[in-house]
């Protein structure tokens, strides 16, 4: 009895994410993120205290993180294939963002240049994001 529950369940599918855009999907929030991840390396640079320097490190490596993962939300959840058949320069801009966040990139580095170009990449998005959201 339990099994033929149980396999009426598996047969349903489901998905992850939904068509309809929502507040949830802004590329404002990676830019939050990666502005944080510049001020963490400038503090870092401008700081000989090596206990305070371990935490910008610390907390730089984490925003790097959450810089990838807002931008993995908006590529695989709100740009659908006509996006990228409009934009086709949009699936790189997203590989170079996320490897500028990645550990050869801000997460890796203490480079305020690395951060600025990271910043440039998520602008770049961003005004794709909001020309796709003005035709909607």
């Amino acid at each position: 009895m339990l099994s033929r529950f149980l396999n009426a369940f598996t047969a349903v599918e489901v998905s992850a994410h939904c068509d309809l855009p929502c507040g949830v999907y802004d590329p404002a929030q990676a830019k939050i993120e990666a502005e944080s991840v510049k001020a963490c390396i400038a503090k870092f640079n401008a700081s000989d205290d090596a206990v305070f320097k371990e935490r910008a490190i610390q907390i730089k490596e984490e925003r790097s993180d959450l810089v990838k993962h807002h931008l993995w939300v908006l590529w695989t959840d709100y740009f659908k294939p006509p996006h990228f058949e409009k934009y086709p320069q949009l699936h790189g801009l997203f590989n170079e963002a996320t490897k500028l966040a990645g550990a050869g990139g801000t997460k890796g580095s203490t480079d305020v240049a690395v951060a600025d170009q990271l910043l440039a990449k998520i602008e770049e998005i961003s005004t794709i994001f909001w020309e796709t959201k003005a035709a909607a």
